[in-house]
Parts: C-alpha cells; sequence; structure tokens
C-alpha cells in the first residue's frame, strides 16, 4: 500500500494528498508530527529515496538555523537532528514498496505509481 508522510498544514502535503485521493489510490496517511520516526525508519526512508539525509531537511525551518546549520555535522547527527525534530522533515514523502519520493511537485508520486 502507498504511504504518504503528510503534514496537514502544508499546502504541498495537502496537494499530494489530494492527488492521490483524485487518482483512487489507496494509500496510508502517516501524520508523522505525530507519529515520529525512530532512527531505523528515517535512515529506511532515506535508502528508499537515495537522498543522502541533508538532502531531507527543511533548511528555512528556524530550528536548523538556530541550531544546526553553523556546525559541521555527520549523517548520523543530521538524522538525529530530524528524529528529535521531524519540523525539519521536507514533506510530503510517498513511498511505494522499496522506492519513495519527495512530492514536491505532487506530479512526483506519479513515477513511483
Amino acid at each position: 500500500m502507498i504511504e504518504i508522510y503528510h503534514n496537514p498544514r502544508c499546502r504541498k502535503s495537502r496537494e499530494a494528498l489530494k492527488l492521490l485521493e483524485s487518482k483512487g489510490i489507496e494509500h496510508q496517511t502517516i501524520l508523522y508530527l505525530d507519529q515520529t520516526l525512530n532512527t531505523e525508519e528515517l535512515k529506511a526512508l532515506l535508502e528508499k529515496l537515495k537522498i543522502n539525509a541533508e538532502e531531507l531537511v527543511r533548511k528555512n525551518e528556524s530550528i536548523w538555523k538556530e541550531q544546526f546549520k553553523a556546525h559541521a555535522l555527520t549523517e548520523d547527527d543530521i538524522v538525529e537532528a530530524m528524529v528529535k525534530h521531524p519540523k525539519l522533515i521536507e514533506r510530503p514523502i510517498v513511498v511505494n514498496g522499496n522506492r519513495a519520493v519527495i512530492g514536491r511537485p505532487a506530479e512526483n508520486i506519479l513515477t513511483i505509481i
């Protein structure tokens, strides 16, 4: 089943969810700000996305700018920052089996469906 890591307050995330619904695609919505990811889950998502941790960070978030941007961080440091502060995770993320994409723009989702 398709999974969407969703933040209902995010316009892009709502657009992605609407696209799935308009196509009649069964999906599970994961409210990742409420159902936070642990380190292993986030690393598994990064593997499916085929990107490094820094590419998944929302760099305009004040938490990133204030606490992390000026520091030399390892991959594990960045993953731990996102686990501790899930608001830093780019959204939406859509997963289909072993493949995943960031739904920005929402049409990216169609590449894995």
